[in-house]
């Protein structure tokens, strides 16, 4: 684990993050990859996208 992995923690999600994931998610990434690009946890990430009703493409 690094030792700023947890820097974010707890941190609202801000309109600009909000409509990235959005974007992210419509082009078909996966979680890791959306998770790392927002500098977010997957977990964290997962529960935006149920929340906003958004699917995240899973890794075959």
């Amino acid at each position: 684990m690094s030792a700023d992995r947890f820097e974010r923690h707890r941190q609202p999600w801000t309109q600009d993050e909000i409509q990235k994931l959005h974007t992210l998610a419509k082009k078909g990434m996966a979680l890791k990859a959306i998770a790392k690009a927002l500098k977010r946890s997957e977990e964290s990430t997962k529960d935006r996208a149920k929340a906003d009703s958004l699917n995240i493409a899973k890794l075959r």
